[in-house]
C-alpha cells in the first residue's frame, strides 16, 4: 500500500464512509440545521454587546439596556438549545454509523475463507473492529460537528471582521494565511505517525490474543515472565510510536495558538489607538475582539479537528483494506441446488496447494469416488493430505486443478451455505463457544427442540455429565468451554453433528480425546449416526476404522492402497507399518 502521507489528498480515505452515512441523511440535515443555528447565535452575541454598549450604556437609558439583556439572554438560549439538539444527533449519528461500520467489517471478516486467516492474526482484526472504530465514532460523532461549526465561525467570524473594520480584519486575514502552513505541514506528519501508531496498537493486540488462546502451553512452559516482558516491549514500542505523535499534534496546537493571539493581540492594539482617535466607537470595538476572539478560538478548534480527521483517515485506510479483500472463494452467480440422493462424493484429479505454501502439493492428481452411505476411512502419515480433503470438501479452499462434486454436481456450482449445511463436521480439536450446553449442541440446527438435543447427547455419550452439571443443559460452559474436560467438550461437538443430522459427515478422528470406556460409547453412536449416509474418517488410530466400508491409505497427497483391513496388511506396505508400529508386528500378523 502506498505511503499515507504521499496521497494527494490526506483525508480522502474518509469519503469511503459515505456509504455508511447516507442512510441517515434526514438525520444529518437536522444536526446541520442545529448547527447553523448554533453558529448564527454564537456570531449574533457580538452584535448584541455592540448595542448593548453603545446604545445601552452610552445613552444611559435603563429601558435600552434592559431591552439588549434581555436580547442577549434570548439568543443564549436558543445558543443553549441548538448546541445541546446538535450533540445529540450527531452523537447519535456516532454510535449508529460505527456499529454500522463494526457489523459490516465484521460480517466481510467471518466470510473470508481459511487463506486470509493464513497471514492475518485474529487480534489484528479485534484491535481494527475496536481502536479504529472508535476513532472513526470520534470524529462522525463529535469532532466533524465541532469543525464544522468551527469552519462556519471562522468564515462568519472574518465576515463580520470586514463589515466591523476592513482595516483591522486585513491583518487578521493575513495572519490566518500565515497559520494554514504549520497546519499542512504539521498535519502530514501527525496522520503518518497516527497510522504508526494505530499499527503498533493492533501488533500488541494481536500478540495479546495469541498469548491469551495459549495459556496452559504458556505456563505448563513457565513462560509467564517472557511473554509478559514481550507484551511489555510492544506496549512501550506502541507508547513511543504515540507519543512521537502526541508530540507533533502538541506542536502543531501551540504554533497555531501563538501566531492566533499574537496576531489578536497585535490587532486589538491598533483598535484601542482607532478608539481614543475617534475612528471607532467603543461597541465596534468590543464587537470586534469578540469576533476576533471567536475566529482565533474556532481557527485553533480546526487545527485540532484536523489532527482528528488525520488519525481517522488512517484508521479508515486500515478498515477499508479488511473491507476490499475478497475471498479467493467466491459463490458463484447462479447457484444449483445440491440433489439430495447420486453418485456420492467424486474427487477428479484434483491438484492443490496451501496458499502459504505455493511450492508443495497438499495434493496430487488425487482421484477418489465415494459411494452413497459408504463408510470410507483415510488413514496415512501427517501431511499425507487428509485434513485437506476435508478442506476443499467444505470449500474453504478451491483445488488449483482438478474438481469436486457431490451427487454429479461440481461443488463450486453450489451455494456455500447449502454444501456446508448438507456436510457434519467433527473436528480433532472441538470448539466450544462461550454459552449454555443447550446453545452449542443446537449451534448447527438452532431450531432443533430440547428432546431432538438430549437424544443427540444420549446419542454422544454425553447426556450422563450433562445432567450432572449445576444447571444441565442450561449450564454455561465458559469460554472455549474451559469448565470442561477435553472429552467431554469432544462428545458434546459429537451431539452437535449428529443433531446437524446431514448426509455426508466428516470425522477427524472425532474420539481421540475420550477414555476407553466413553470411547466405545461414542464409537457405537458414530457408526449408528453414520447409517444411511456418507461418512468420511480420518483415523489415526487403526482399531477405530478396522469395520470401515473401505480404507485409503495416502501418502504425499495421493492414494498409495484401498481396501479393507485384512487385504491391506498383505497388499500395502506402509499400512503394514502403520499396524506394526500400533498393534505390533505379532498382532498385526494375527490379525491376517
Amino acid at each position: 500500500m502506498p505511503d499515507a502521507a504521499a496521497r494527494p489528498s490526506r483525508v480522502a480515505p474518509l469519503f469511503a464512509l459515505l456509504p455508511f452515512l447516507r442512510p441517515y441523511a434526514g438525520r444529518w440535515a437536522l444536526a446541520f440545521l442545529a448547527l447553523l443555528t448554533s453558529a448564527g447565535a454564537t456570531l449574533a452575541l457580538p452584535v448584541a454587546f455592540k448595542y448593548l454598549i453603545d446604545r445601552g450604556f452610552a445613552s444611559g437609558d435603563r429601558t435600552h439596556i434592559d431591552r439588549y439583556f434581555i436580547a442577549l439572554f434570548v439568543v443564549s438560549l436558543v445558543l443553549a438549545a441548538a448546541t445541546a439538539l446538535r450533540f445529540y444527533w450527531v452523537s447519535w449519528l456516532g454510535e449508529r454509523v460505527t456499529a454500522d461500520l463494526r457489523r459490516a467489517v465484521y460480517d466481510h471478516v467471518i466470510r473470508m475463507s481459511p487463506q486470509f486467516f493464513e497471514t492475518t492474526q485474529s487480534g489484528e482484526v479485534l484491535s481494527r473492529l475496536t481502536t479504529d472504530t472508535t476513532l472513526i465514532q470520534t470524529v462522525v460523532g463529535t469532532s466533524l460537528s465541532l469543525g464544522l461549526r468551527n469552519l462556519l465561525l471562522t468564515v462568519g467570524g472574518v465576515a463580520m471582521l470586514v463589515t466591523t473594520s476592513p482595516v483591522l480584519s486585513g491583518y487578521i486575514i493575513a495572519t490566518l494565511v500565515v497559520v494554514v502552513a504549520p497546519i499542512v505541514v504539521f498535519g502530514r506528519r501527525v496522520r503518518r505517525l497516527s497510522r504508526a501508531s494505530q499499527d503498533k496498537v493492533a501488533n500488541a493486540s494481536a500478540l495479546a490474543g495469541e498469548v491469551l488462546n495459549a495459556m496452559p502451553t504458556v505456563q505448563s512452559y513457565a513462560q509467564e515472565s517472557f511473554e509478559a516482558r514481550r507484551f511489555g516491549g510492544a506496549v512501550e514500542t506502541a507508547f513511543e510510536t504515540a507519543l512521537k505523535r502526541i508530540r507533533a499534534r502538541a506542536g502543531l496546537t501551540a504554533v497555531v495558538i501563538v501566531f492566533v493571539f499574537a496576531a489578536v493581540v497585535f490587532v486589538l492594539w491598533l483598535g484601542a489607538q482607532a478608539v481614543l482617535a475617534g475612528q471607532m466607537s467603543a461597541g465596534q470595538l468590543s464587537q470586534f475582539i469578540l469576533y476576533a476572539v471567536f475566529t482565533a478560538g474556532a481557527v485553533g478548534a480546526v487545527a485540532e479537528v484536523w489532527g482528528d480527521l488525520q488519525r481517522a483517515a488512517g484508521a479508515t485506510e486500515r478498515l477499508l483494506q479488511l473491507l476490499a479483500v475478497r475471498s479467493p472463494v467466491e459463490q458463484a452467480a447462479a447457484t444449483v441446488p445440491l440433489p439430495a440422493h447420486g453418485t456420492g462424493i467424486r474427487f477428479d484429479n484434483v491438484c492443490f496447494s496451501y496458499p502459504s505454501r505455493p511450492g508443495i502439493a497438499a495434493l496430487d492428481a488425487f482421484s477418489l469416488d465415494v459411494r452413497p452411505g459408504e463408510h470410507v476411512a483415510l488413514v496415512g502419515p501427517s501431511g499425507a493430505g487428509k485434513t485437506t480433503l476435508f478442506q476443499l470438501l467444505l470449500r474453504f479452499y478451491d483445488p488449483q486443478s482438478g474438481g469436486l462434486s457431490i451427487n454429479g454436481v461440481p461443488t463450486q456450482q453450489v451455494s456455500l451455505a447449502a454444501l456446508r449445511h448438507a456436510i457434519g463436521v467433527v473436528l480433532q480439536e472441538s470448539v466450544i463457544f462461550s454459552g449454555s450446553v443447550l446453545d452449542n449442541i443446537r449451534y448447527g440446527s438452532p431450531d432443533a427442540t430440547l428432546e431432538a438435543v438430549q437424544h443427540a447427547a444420549e446419542m454422544a455419550a454425553a447426556a450422563g455429565f450433562i445432567e450432572q452439571l449445576p444447571q444441565g443443559y442450561d449450564t454455561f460452559l465458559g469460554e472455549r468451554g474451559v469448565r470442561l474436560s477435553g472429552g467431554q467438550r469432544q462428545r458434546i461437538a459429537i451431539a452437535r453433528a449428529i443433531l446437524k443430522n446431514p448426509p455426508i459427515l466428516l470425522l477427524d478422528e472425532a474420539t481421540s480425546a475420550l477414555d476407553a470406556a466413553s470411547e466405545r460409547l461414542v464409537q457405537t453412536a458414530l457408526d449408528n449416526a453414520a447409517q444411511n449416509r456418507t461418512t468420511l474418517v480420518i483415523a489415526h488410530r487403526l482399531a477405530t476404522v478396522q469395520q470401515a466400508d473401505r480404507i485409503v491409505v495416502m501418502e504425499q497427497g495421493r492414494i498409495v492402497a484401498q481396501g479393507r483391513h485384512a487385504e491391506l496388511l498383505q497388499s500395502s506396505p506402509l499400512y503394514a507399518q502403520l499396524a506394526a508400529l500400533q498393534f505390533g508386528a505379532q498382532h498385526a500378523n494375527t490379525v491376517t
